[in-house]
């Protein structure tokens, strides 16, 4: 099982980690996150999969693996199965890993490290490698400390596919909304803020966020979509903050161009470089 020290019983009694995994049809891929997570070592965790009733080979796939826990059946979309897991999640520290991305090696302990080392974080974010359909690493993506300005007007600079949240944070009622197919992501983790969780940045690569013509970002951007959603996370965050009247698509993209060398600035502390 690539974890030596834990038994699957203890794994799955009394996780320190979730990975929920929403599916649909992406067999090609899912066994690379699969095994992403079972490469996980000294640490406890479970894994959740909430397919959508795929009619590929995603099954056949899953029913390999015995110490998954998995259903499949149709659903509203990726973030009513991301609710279904989140739901289910027994784990300390819940995150969603989607079928075509990957944790890389040691990620779940690097975590777990940083999260006993900051007892006071309620998300732990780090970074990730965006590689194309064969793993060949496109870009490294790293990022800064959280900085609300940032993510209320540069955009959602941080990646799901790295994102670790508290299950407290579940159970206190807080889930994805269903009516957002692109920007989910973005939304979810905006209503955080303006919660006042705190979100701390761990500066490590954590998994690999797959490139390809299917993936939900690319689609979302290349029809506009994307944009439009990410209007309506800012346009409710600045009702939230009593700042309704700047609620404008065009102030939006001068507010972008405005900070984006701020986020820039950050990245370099973080990291010594900005890209």
């Amino acid at each position: 099982m690539g974890n030596g020290a834990v038994s699957v019983g203890e794994r799955l009694s009394v996780p320190l980690f979730t990975v929920v995994t929403p599916s649909y049809n992406q067999g090609r891929y899912i066994r690379d996150c699969i095994e992403s997570v079972l490469q996980q070592t000294e640490v406890t965790w479970e894994h959740i999969v909430i397919d959508g009733g795929s009619t590929d080979d995603t099954i056949e796939i899953l029913k390999q693996y015995p110490h998954l826990q998995w259903i499949s059946e149709p659903d509203r979309g990726m973030s009513d199965a991301i609710n279904k897991g989140f739901l289910r999640a027994k784990g300390r520290w819940v995150m969603w890993l989607n079928t075509d991305d990957y944790l890389l090696p040691g990620a779940l302990k690097k975590v777990a490290e940083f999260a006993e080392a900051h007892p006071e974080a309620d998300v732990i974010y780090g970074y990730s490698y965006f590689v194309d359909e064969s793993k060949r690493i496109l870009r490294e993506k790293c990022e800064h400390k959280f900085d609300f300005l940032s993510l209320l007007f540069v955009g959602c600079y941080i990646q799901s596919t790295a994102t670790f949240i508290k299950r407290d944070i579940i159970q206190a009622g807080h889930l994805l909304n269903i009516e957002f197919r692109y920007t989910m992501d973005y939304d979810y983790y905006m209503r955080l803020a303006l919660a006042g969780y705190k979100f701390l940045y761990l500066p490590e690569p954590l998994a690999c966020f797959r490139w390809h013509g299917d993936n939900l970002s690319i689609l979302g951007g290349r029809s506009g979509a994307r944009w439009k959603e990410s209007c309506k996370v800012k346009e409710y965050a600045l009702q939230q903050l009593g700042y309704a009247w700047l609620a404008n698509p065009f102030i939006f993209k001068a507010m972008f161009y405005l900070f984006r060398p701020r986020r820039c600035l950050l990245r370099f502390r973080a990291h010594g470089r900005l890209l």
